[in-house]
């Protein structure tokens, strides 16, 4: 039983939870059980199918509706005496601002993007609340606790980037499934379906040399009289084949490579389908455009069936035939979706016939579906399982136990026969550029860079800033917000055309930026360092953002790295390590060796998709309550 103290920390809370999906649902009934009788819920998301076998609040009469709105009314149907406020809507819309986070006791994130947890990490910092994080993917889960100024924040540890691929392996020497998928969704569908002016790193120039005009002439594009199933067997052929062949020309790449196949359609397929029962009449076509399937009329039933070269081949001209048959008009607006069943049968016969090419394993659509979408298959119970740590975790907060609160690992597999495992949560990161204020390293080459290059690439993707405002001493370069006048605008938009080293207070070796968020009401410095030239494999953005210590004046290095999408080609220097070692975990006064490390993987739908890798914590001191 809970003690009076307890049960009235938990009556007179007010608690605002971020997200309503996996685990989302599991943590409003936990805390409506728990006796928590004032709950604000945030999501922009509405429910899909997809979402049923795990969040059980939904049902499928549900579908496309709010998810905030229907968790709070499936859960008042048992708890009608308590307050529950929905939000449809986006956590960084301006209405949801410090004062509005200031409201509230402690706030609880089951969000699914980088992003949006970066964004309420700071608005809790700034707001002074308590924030508990939390994590699933598959069987693992995490829960953490981020008070400012007694533990770490949430971005106080570098957050890997997303897996990336060297252009020059994705479209020359794929060695795994994943290159092909790759190579498929965003290559080819991209050239295919989406927008015909987006740059493609795929090679759309025929190879046939019988005339010149043939040379030069885009073989992606369809004449309005040419018969769709020629047009599919034309692709077919030049991806297939006469690429592989050019290929296969350059002798140097193959010395110590195996040397792919060409594959071409009259070798696979009979001459013609459009009499056989694989014509785009007879395709499977229910209550939408992404449900449409070439499946049914090819006799292919199980997505768990791996398929040969023969039926991938013909999802391959099937497919392609129906997304300009019964999708005509979505040609050229078209980006992947994991949700798009025709998508993706597209995309997995497509990277199935390369992977043939390049003698790579096969996969099935299932297989294939979980590597495009990037998908880790949700476990119900570990989202029923983390809610609880969640829960127990707030009510420590509110009881304001701060020498009892842990981080709390959840295990696949036993590990000191335990599955879950509790530490003691990290001291602030005084290297965290969000928390403690520790100015950045930018390199960058400032007489080609543009300040666009600077808001886009940097300020915006890379420090998740929504409405910045960039200062180079006492001069304003950029600023956005809805009170600014046409003058101030038109001035600003001419400045993100400029060249960094010819803007009004021109920005060079040695400049020192002041970089603001007025929503976050987050501030940092950034110290720029000239850079003439960089790596276009490993470096293709054109610029290395660091984190930064202070390291002696003749090298010049940045010390550690604190932006929340690590560049690959950032390194951390010794200095950085030692930084990263002297952390420690609140109470403990020994040293620890061992860096918190992270695994990014991108987890189903709305479960969170950054969980830290079980087998270093199992390696950490633990403390068992």
């Amino acid at each position: 039983m809970a003690s009076q103290q307890q049960q009235s920390a938990i009556k007179g809370a007010k608690v605002l939870m971020v997200g309503a999906g996996g685990i989302g649902c599991e943590l409003l009934k936990t805390l409506a059980l728990s006796g928590f009788e004032d709950i604000h819920i945030i999501d922009m998301d509405t429910i899909e199918v997809s979402n049923l076998n795990r969040q059980f609040l939904f049902r499928r009469s549900h579908v496309g509706q709010s998810k905030a709105k229907v968790a709070r009314d499936a859960v008042l149907r048992f708890r009608p005496h308590i307050n529950i406020s929905s939000y449809h809507a986006n956590v960084k819309n301006p209405e949801f601002d410090v004062d509005f986070f200031k409201q509230f006791d402690v706030v609880l994130n089951g969000l699914d993007n980088l992003d949006a947890r970066r964004h309420v990490n700071r608005l809790c910092l700034a707001a002074d609340v308590p924030l508990v994080e939390s994590g699933t993917t598959g069987f693992l889960g995490q829960v953490t606790v981020h008070i400012k100024g007694k533990t770490e924040c949430y971005e106080c540890q570098t957050k890997p980037a997303p897996k990336t691929y060297p252009v020059c392996t994705i479209t020359s020497t794929p060695t795994k499934f994943v290159h092909c998928i790759v190579w498929a969704k965003d290559l080819l569908f991209a050239k295919l379906f989406g927008d015909k002016n987006q740059d493609n790193d795929l090679n759309v120039r025929s190879n046939n040399s019988a005339s010149s005009s043939k040379e030069t002439e885009d073989v992606f594009e369809r004449s309005e009289d040419e018969d769709i199933e020629q047009y599919g067997r034309k692709i077919y052929d030049h991806v297939f084949g006469s690429n592989i062949e050019a290929a296969l020309s350059n002798e140097e790449t193959w010395k110590n490579r195996k040397r792919p196949r060409p594959i071409y359609s009259k070798d696979i397929l009979p001459e013609s389908r459009s009499q056989q029962n694989g014509s785009t009449q007879n395709c499977s076509v229910t209550d939408g455009d992404s449900t449409i399937s070439v499946m049914p009329s090819l006799g292919l039933k199980n997505p768990q069936e791996l398929w040969g070269l023969t039926q991938n081949s013909l999802v391959f001209i099937e497919a392609l035939k129906l997304f300009f048959a019964k999708r005509k008009k979505e040609i050229g607006h078209l980006t992947f979706d994991k949700d798009d069943q025709l998508a993706v049968e597209f995309v997995t016969a497509a990277a199935n016939i390369r992977a043939e090419s390049f003698e790579i394993p096969l996969h099935s659509l299932f297989e294939a579906k979980g590597i495009a979408g990037n998908i880790v298959h949700a476990v119900a119970t570990t989202n029923a399982i983390i809610a609880g740590l969640i829960v127990i975790e707030a009510i420590k907060v509110l009881k304001k136990d701060d020498d009892k609160y842990r981080m709390t690992y959840c295990l696949e597999h036993p590990s000191r026969k335990m599955l879950l495992m509790p530490i003691e949560p990290y001291e602030p990161n005084p290297a965290c550029y969000v928390c403690s204020k520790t100015p950045l390293v930018l390199e960058i080459n400032t007489r080609k860079s543009k300040l666009r290059d600077l808001v886009d690439r940097i300020v915006t993707a890379k420090l998740g800033m929504n409405l910045p405002l960039i200062m180079h001493g006492a001069s304003l370069l950029y600023e956005v917000g809805d009170d600014l006048d046409d003058i101030m605008v038109a001035n600003y938009n001419a400045n993100l055309e400029k060249p960094l080293s010819e803007l009004p207070s021109p920005i060079v070796n040695g400049s020192i930026l002041t970089v603001e968020d007025l929503q976050q009401e987050l501030s940092c410095k950034i110290n720029v360092k000239h850079r003439e030239e960089f790596d276009d494999e490993k470096e293709p953005e054109g610029m290395v953002l660091s984190g930064w210590t202070q390291v002696p004046a003749t090298n010049g290095e940045s010390a550690s790295t604190s932006n929340n999408e690590k560049p690959a080609d950032v390194t951390e220097s010794s200095s950085g390590s030692e930084t990263a070692s002297k952390k420690r975990r609140l109470s403990e006064i020994e040293p620890s060796n061992h860096k918190k490390e992270t695994e990014n993987v991108e987890s189903d739908d709305d479960d969170i998709m950054e969980v830290e890798n079980p087998m270093i914590v199992s390696k950490k001191k633990i403390r068992v309550e």
